[in-house]
């Protein structure tokens, strides 16, 4: 026996007996299936993995960081000289970057982990639009990870501002304009988001947001998505057969791969290595902290958010939209992704089964993707109808062909297959008048694409 047979034999004692001990496969870690050891099978781990450290790094830049807009020369004199003085928001961040040790990199991989985690929760969203892990019976998990992506997008809203840079006290206040036109919503938000209408009010708000509300919302939405998880397994890969099982039963969960010591490792694997790469990043190009809020030499800074917000500000310099509009775009968009799993009703998870629906998040990818950069090359420029339609026209009708080319292709192979089986079942091998015994067409194969 091998080194590593024997050290995986009794790594699977101990945890069997843990197991046993806590019921925890009742509850927890319950194994999953080999063919799922791919990287695009674990997004949603990455997310994870992402989350844990931006909780390591967040508790201990609070050690150092001090939500006050009072003027003050503590930590960054050097940078505002002795004439001024600048808020301690910023002042602590200088600091955190000047004199803590490795602060800039405990801030800079912060950051950067936080546009990461945003990017892989993506990443985890399309995965499972295109592979339809919506379906039943895993509804009510897309709603709680859909709530999930809407809350962590919340946090990189709330920790913008913290800094309290110009920059980011201008974006901040274009956002909180936006969230105040909200029908019905926003008058309720007003109060709770300004406090008492001065910077400091705004600063502690988002600061309790985002130390303590959101937090507490996102551990309950992560907790009761990975719940849901634990409860219907690894969804199987995508199938045009309508008869699919959608989750394993207890037998087939014993012939599975064990939590410990496989998905751990598995998991540990890709977690350093995105932390490597993280903190490689980090190092090589650092953040640069902009300049505080009243500072005169900030009077021509642009307003532009984070990336992942730059569609929608863009949006609002559509012409003819309105902040009004560009809620409700964005509202009738998070609609349509938390109630699709009651949209989609079809039995078939394969995207070439799903013409209609892969058209509509293909198109929502490239209006991300396009806004995106738009926003991020024009930010503030009003846009005319004419160079809209130019500009997202393409993307759109190009989408529209190639997916509509690939659903009739599919269709019509379906269909010689499905001919050729049916004119081979009933003429058999010999020329004789009684056909020979052929096999049932299989459910994939007898059931329409439609």
């Amino acid at each position: 026996m091998s080194f590593s047979d024997w050290y995986n034999r009794s790594l699977n004692k101990i945890w069997g007996f843990v197991e046993d001990r806590t019921a925890m496969k009742r509850w927890a870690l319950r194994p999953q299936p080999e063919f799922s050891f791919k990287p695009s099978y674990w997004t949603g781990a990455f997310v994870a993995v992402a989350l844990v450290y931006q909780i390591i790094s967040g508790a201990l830049l609070l050690l150092y960081y001090q939500p006050s807009t009072s003027s003050t020369l503590t930590g960054c004199g050097q940078a505002v000289g002795s004439a001024s003085t600048a808020p301690a928001a910023w002042c602590s961040t200088y600091y955190i970057i000047h004199s803590v040790p490795m602060g800039e990199l405990l801030l800079s991989s912060h950051l950067y982990g936080a546009y990461a985690m945003i990017f892989l929760l993506f990443l985890h969203f399309f995965r499972g639009y295109y592979v339809g892990v919506y379906k039943s019976p895993r509804e009510f998990s897309w709603m709680v990870g859909t709530l999930l992506m809407v809350v962590t997008l919340g946090m990189g809203f709330t920790g913008y501002l913290l800094p309290y840079t110009q920059l980011a006290y201008n974006a901040t206040n274009v956002g909180v304009v936006l969230a105040l036109r909200l029908p019905t919503v926003g008058p309720l938000l007003g109060p709770l988001i300004l406090a008492d209408g001065t910077g400091q009010g705004l600063l502690s708000r988002m600061f309790d947001a985002h130390v303590i509300l959101l937090p507490l919302a996102l551990a309950g939405l992560f907790y009761a998505h990975l719940a849901l998880f634990e409860s219907h397994g690894i969804a199987p890969p995508a199938t045009s057969d309508p008869l699919q099982r959608r989750r394993f039963t207890d037998k087939e969960e014993k012939d599975h791969v064990p939590f410990i010591p496989h998905i751990l490792f598995y998991t540990l694997k890709w977690g350093l290595l995105y932390l490597g790469v993280l903190f490689g990043i980090a190092a090589l190009w650092p953040w640069s902290l902009p300049t505080y809020v009243g500072n005169t030499a900030a009077v021509g800074v642009v307003t532009e958010p984070d990336w992942y917000f730059l569609w929608l500000f863009k949006l609002v310099d559509f012409q003819g939209v309105t902040p009004v509009i560009a809620i409700a775009a964005s509202t009738a968009i998070l609609l349509y992704i938390l109630f699709l799993p009651f949209l989609d009703r079809s039995k078939r998870t394969h995207p070439r089964d799903r013409p209609l629906f892969i058209f509509i998040g293909t198109c929502l990818l490239e209006f991300f993707v396009v806004m995106t950069v738009w926003g991020g090359e024009t930010p503030g420029v009003q846009i005319i109808p004419i160079q809209i339609a130019e500009t997202l026209g393409p993307p759109f009708a190009v989408t529209a062909l190639a997916v509509g080319l690939f659903h009739w292709r599919y269709r019509l192979s379906y269909r010689r297959r499905l001919a050729a089986r049916q004119s081979q079942s009933f003429a058999g091998p010999y020329p004789s008048a009684v056909p020979a015994p052929h096999p049932t067409p299989s459910a994939t194969e007898v059931s329409s694409p439609e």
